[in-house]
């Protein structure tokens, strides 16, 4: 992981992380990190939060759930929030979440706490909605608030029913998990081998990874039949919005949802007391291998439903509920070859070839490496023993080299992207390398053209990702500047693309070919350049030009410096990083931006990229257009919530005004604006003496300026 200046910093590269590995996972079916990884963030997020309340964040992952979903079918608003659930990953952390509901409750020490426990399947949450007994809507979770409606889709799964007995309520949604028996899976993945080789291309098979995946993306269908084709089942684990409930306890509900003909687990019991439930866990777990699903551990749910209602819930998940994870499993192989793949942002990966091995019931011939650091932690060479995990039960890796020979060196990382041919380059303080082809290299186009056309940077309205992956495909776009070369003739020559549709996509292309330069370059991709260090660059050099002479600026120096030094250690760099940030004289621009901004335009692949965009749009210089204020040259920050606007709205307020806007309190803040929930900021500024004013002072600050 990178090293960050400021809690406020690290907290916002785990927003935007988590953010994407939601999106992969939630919306893409495509993780690339374990459950186990992506627990770990989390709870690097929450401990920083805690620590530092006045930065938690509107969007924080704390606060959100699953994401937003980018496919083409309809979407539809929850009545009731389908929320996740808190992890526990030892018998200690079950025995404070007990605790925890004890203390709420406020229950004396002799008063049994009953549980409900149940295995937490690994499949894709759905919310089925009954009105008078009849199926009229099945949603997937989506972001918690809104999902997509599935309900063609749901009609084809033989465990739903599609009609409740007479004795069912008015409204009554049933929620639980749509997934694949592992064996159904494995033939699902055989069949589709075979009807790509009676197609003559074998080598285009679409094949699932894990069995998750393959419910996911047989469920998300436009077309139901290919739903229909796929054996999917489903398993109830709770309910929603209900217009009465037919119980006072979660046990008494689920049985009567396993009464009007919903499957629900056989392993679905009550506990009284931890003891009981930390016994149903480990039996769960001993059958585990052999249950005819994935599961990835237990979930403990309090069995009194007015309990439940006192308990409530935090931002994302019930006070009442606990999923308790289960640890890895594991099997020793052999190493055959070290691949390296290449993300769609450009990080090499090293993955392992394995002679296969069963590991928790499934047969794993690859496994993730990581980085570089971890190959040399682990001395693996191919040719070598290996014991191998199920993380979390999705992403295999190596965890320890059976055949460690301390004496033969580290296996040599590429220092060069195998896709592309560009450098491959690792950052002072970062253990991943990572291809510097940017916007030429075929592993990362896609994305970088996604974002490119995305809302915060050139902002192309109706270029989404579903028409980007489309024209990548089928060679229309390639890089950035084929997007200007797009024709309404072309679209209409494409399926499902009418003279409408196409004349708005040609209209909202061109509407962008002078972009703000902030926008311009925050559209580009360079590593470390977001939309606000973009906007600090764009209003210090005000031109392209003027940006780029400073750029070559920084490269000459940089090439100065190496051919003087003669290498290029860690402490190098970091010294050469430091020199070159001073070249930009930009505040907030330090190492990190100066070395991805020489890393990215000393690449000619780039360079040649960035020529062609600039043939076809012309970016906007920067205007400063300020008004005289009481804060024209001064400093200000804002803290705690805002009622009234948001950050950008405010910080936009500001900048208007001639201040410059701070994220933390010093001796050079000027003026601290202070919503309700501000904290340590607010006492720094006390502390300090400086001026502190509400939402409403600085409405009047800005109402003065006219």
């Amino acid at each position: 992981m990178a090293t960050f200046a400021s809690p406020a910093e690290e907290l916002e590269w785990l927003a935007a992380e988590i953010a994407r590995h939601n999106r992969l996972y939630h919306d893409q079916d495509a993780p690339e990190i374990s459950d186990a990884d992506y627990d770990a963030l989390m709870r690097r997020n929450s401990e920083l939060e805690a620590a530092h309340p006045d930065l938690v964040r509107p969007d924080s992952p704390s606060r959100t759930v699953g994401a937003t979903s980018t496919s083409p079918l309809a979407k539809v608003a929850h009545a009731r929030a389908m929320l996740s659930l808190d992890n526990a990953f030892s018998d200690e952390d079950v025995a404070d979440f007990v605790d925890r509901v004890r203390r709420f409750l406020r229950l004396g020490d002799e008063e049994p706490v009953v549980m409900t426990a149940e295995p937490k399947i690994d499949g894709l949450s759905c919310s089925l909605r009954y009105e008078k007994g009849r199926l009229v809507l099945a949603a997937t979770r989506g972001d918690g608030t809104t999902g997509e409606d599935v309900t063609p889709n749901v009609r084809t799964i033989g465990d739903i029913p599609h009609q409740l007995p007479g004795e069912a309520p008015d409204v009554f949604e049933v929620r639980g998990e749509v997934y694949m028996a592992k064996a159904d899976f494995a033939a699902l993945n055989m069949r589709l081998l075979e009807e790509a080789r009676a197609a003559g291309d074998e080598s285009r098979a679409r094949q699932f990874a894990n069995p998750r995946n393959a419910a996911a993306g047989s469920l998300r269908q436009k077309d139901a039949s290919v739903t229909a084709s796929r054996p999917l089942r489903f398993l109830a684990h709770g309910w929603g919005e209900a217009s009465a409930v037919p119980g006072e306890t979660q046990y008494d509900v689920m049985r009567a949802i396993a009464a009007w003909g919903l499957p629900v687990s056989d392993d679905f019991v009550r506990c009284d007391g931890i003891e009981a439930m930390l016994a149903h866990y480990r039996r769960i777990e001993a059958k585990r291998s052999g249950l005819p699903f994935d599961i990835d551990g237990v979930v403990y749910k309090v069995d009194r439903l007015d309990w439940q209602q006192r308990l409530g819930f935090v931002a994302r998940a019930p006070r009442w509920a606990m999923a308790h994870k289960f640890p890895a499993e594991k099997a020793q192989t052999t190493l055959h070859a070290i691949d390296i793949q290449v993300g769609r942002t450009g990080k090499l990966t090293p993955v392992a070839r394995l002679e296969p091995v069963t590991v928790g019931g499934v047969v794993v011939t690859n496994a993730t490496l990581h980085n570089a650091d971890e190959i040399g932690r682990l001395n693996v060479w191919p040719g070598d023993r290996v014991v191998v995990q199920r993380a979390g039960d999705v992403i295999p890796q190596i965890v320890e080299n059976l055949s460690r020979d301390e004496t033969r060196g580290t296996w040599p990382f590429p220092e060069v992207c195998p896709e592309c041919g560009s450098a491959a380059e690792r950052e002072p303080g970062e253990v991943d390398y990572r291809c510097t082809g940017g916007l030429i290299c075929p592993a990362q186009r896609v994305e970088r053209l996604r974002h490119f056309a995305s809302r915060h940077a050139l902002d192309i309205e109706g270029l989404g990702i579903v028409h980007i992956e489309s024209f990548f495909k089928d060679g229309l776009i390639q890089a950035p500047a084929d997007i200007y070369r797009l024709t309404k003739e072309t679209l209409l020559t494409r399926e499902r693309w009418a003279e409408v549709s196409a004349a708005n996509l040609i209209a909202a292309i061109d509407a962008k070919r002078n972009p703000p330069l902030d926008r311009f370059l925050f559209a580009l991709g360079i590593r470390h350049v977001g939309e606000v260090t973009a906007r600090d660059l764009a209003r210090r050099y005000r031109s392209w030009a003027e940006l780029r002479a400073m750029v070559d600026r920084a490269i000459a120096a940089r090439d100065a410096l190496v051919q003087a030094v003669g290498e290029t250690d860690e402490k190098f760099l970091a010294r050469q990083a430091k020199e070159l940030a001073a070249i930009a004289e930009t505040p907030g621009v330090g190492p990190e931006v100066a070395l991805a901004l020489i890393d990215f335009f000393a690449e000619p692949h780039n360079a040649e990229a960035v020529a062609a965009l600039l043939d076809q749009v012309s970016p906007a210089d920067v205007v400063h257009e300020t008004r005289a204020s009481e804060v024209s040259g001064k400093t200000v920050v804002f803290t705690g919530s805002l009622e009234t606007l948001s950050r950008d709205e405010a910080k936009a307020q500001a900048e208007a005004l001639g201040a410059k806007v701070a994220g933390s309190v010093s001796a050079k803040t000027d003026l601290v604006v202070a919503g309700p929930g501000a904290g340590s900021k607010l006492k720094k500024a006390s502390d300090l003496g400086i001026r502190v004013v509400d939402e409403a002072g600085w409405a009047d600050i800005v109402k003065a300026a006219g």
